[in-house]
């Protein structure tokens, strides 16, 4: 197990622990004559099929031992996602499979896909949440799931995962991952053209930890950013994860819920009303008052409480919940993850913007029954950046989109300056002792 090294301030301890980003995890995704090919200029992608099949078959059976010596070692089932892809492009372009031998429709699936290093820029702004499977644990321990948001090639953000156990004094083991991944599937190929549910699965035989959700609509196409997961209870033992995004088109952003039963299946659905074209929404992981309810940021400086009778509606203007009020937070303040629930109340992380666009990790507590009342919150910063830590894509940036409550303490996952992720624990007494 990790074990914290060091104690940053009370109640919080730090671990030595970093995830970083690496060029050298790749996956393989679709080259989409995606957003580019039904439409493109001489059918662009038809062009390319008819000249992969000028090819005499010795030609083409060269070409694809090549395109094999170059990536069938690095990457896993290389040769069934290549006719996988053949598929795709088929039904796109209505061609007849039997047209085709084996081998040029596995070379012309290998010109449909490319090679992707979804981590090379950064790893960060993880969330954290229990997993679905609990089963042979020792007692105190907790299997979890983290999210990441990972950036690749043209700073496009993904979601990638990382599972692992925690303990209850604090300590932590990731399961290990393979150097390669692989892409969430469409259940449906037509759902690129989406403006509703998209629904995508993972590949049965890959871990979760090995997995990748791209952008799919073209309201994602810039990027899905922070995601914030929480085990939504629906009451009688029904569970659901559920997680709010930010889905970045490039020019515009609209927030999105990621909802799973299992983890090998998602939606991934828009969330509509005037509350969702804002970011950095947080969901409470029960209903209150019988109402779902959030947390969010909708004047791009305060924190609103939010209201709704249906999870993927929010019309509700919401009340003001929180204001800046310390030196550390007076530019803007916003939430750090879905409340987390104690016998003492709704604990929230949030996190503050200071002088120099300094960022820094607060709590609130707010009241059980009426989640508008602010019981207490932190003074001064639980964290800031360390020095060590300062430097990265964003300088001076401190971040995170969830904690796990085991038993007494929390494990912590945050992101450091845009660029790598580190993890504290604390015990959760301590930590509402210092909120005033």
């Amino acid at each position: 197990m990790n074990r914290p090294e060091n104690v940053w301030s009370d109640p919080l301890q730090i671990f030595e622990t970093r995830l970083h980003a690496d060029p050298s995890r790749v996956v393989i995704r679709p080259f989409h004559l995606g957003w580019q090919s039904k439409g493109a200029p001489g059918g662009r992608a038809l062009r390319l099929v008819e000249d992969v099949t000028a090819l005499t078959e010795d030609r083409a059976a060269l070409e694809y031992s090549r395109v094999l010596q170059d990536f069938k070692e690095r990457h896993w089932q290389t040769e069934l996602i290549f006719s996988n892809r053949f598929n795709e492009v088929a039904r796109n372009l209505e061609l007849s499979p039997g047209d085709y031998s084996l081998t040029k429709q596995r070379l012309i699936g290998a010109y449909f896909c490319h090679e992707y290093t979804f981590a090379a820029a950064a790893l960060m702004n993880p969330s954290i949440v229990p997993s679905p499977d609990q089963s042979g644990l020792q007692d105190g321990c907790v299997r979890f799931i983290m999210s990441l948001r990972a950036v690749g090639e043209g700073h496009i953000s993904t979601i990638a995962f990382r599972e692992g156990i925690a303990d209850c004094d604090g300590g932590f083991d990731l399961w290990p991952q393979a150097s390669f991944a692989t892409s969430v599937e469409l259940d449906q190929e037509d759902q690129f053209d989406s403006d509703d549910v998209v629904s995508v699965h993972r590949n049965p035989e890959s871990s979760l930890s090995n997995t990748v959700i791209f952008p799919i609509t073209e309201q994602q196409r810039g990027g899905l950013e922070d995601l914030r997961l929480v085990q939504f209870d629906h009451g009688g033992g029904d569970f659901e994860w559920i997680g709010t995004y930010t889905a970045w088109s490039g020019s515009s952003i609209r927030s999105e819920l990621l909802r799973t039963r299992d983890f090998r299946n998602f939606d991934l659905e828009p969330i509509r009303g005037e509350a969702g074209r804002n970011k950095g929404m947080a969901l409470f992981p029960q209903k209150i008052g019988g109402q779902y309810a959030m947390v969010s940021r909708q004047d791009g400086k305060n924190l609103f409480l939010l209201r709704s009778d249906q999870v993927n509606v929010w019309d509700d203007e919401g009340v003001l919940l929180m204001e800046p009020k310390y030196p550390w937070e007076f530019i803007q303040i916003g939430n750090c993850g879905s409340p987390i629930l104690t016998d003492e109340g709704w604990l929230l992380f949030t996190h503050g913007v200071g002088a120099m666009r300094k960022y820094a990790l607060g709590c609130a507590l707010l009241d059980r029954d009426d989640p508008s009342k602010v019981i207490a919150r932190s003074t001064e910063p639980v964290l800031t950046a360390e020095n060590a830590d300062r430097s990265g894509y964003v300088p001076n940036v401190i971040y995170t989109c969830g904690a796990l409550k085991v038993r007494d303490r929390l494990l912590i996952p945050y992101g450091i300056s845009d660029s790598t992720v580190g993890f504290a624990t604390c015990d959760i007494a301590a930590l509402i002792d210092s909120m005033e």
